[in-house]
């Protein structure tokens, strides 16, 4: 499997999901004190982002 979704407890006892491709962390999310919310996260992302836009800061 080349690409997944981690979800984790951090050491402050909250939940992370992050997104790895090839063993490589691609991005991680904040952290949600249930499990649900993060498992909610990971929908959200699944449903919502193929249709999300590219956009390019300036900073």
């Amino acid at each position: 499997m080349g690409h997944k979704f981690e979800l984790y407890k951090d050491k402050a006892g909250e939940y992370r999901v992050r997104f790895m491709y090839n063993s490589e962390v691609m991005f991680s999310t904040q952290g949600y004190s249930s499990k649900a919310s993060a498992v909610n996260a990971i929908e959200s992302i699944k449903k919502n982002g193929p249709d999300a836009p590219t956009v390019e800061s300036e900073d």
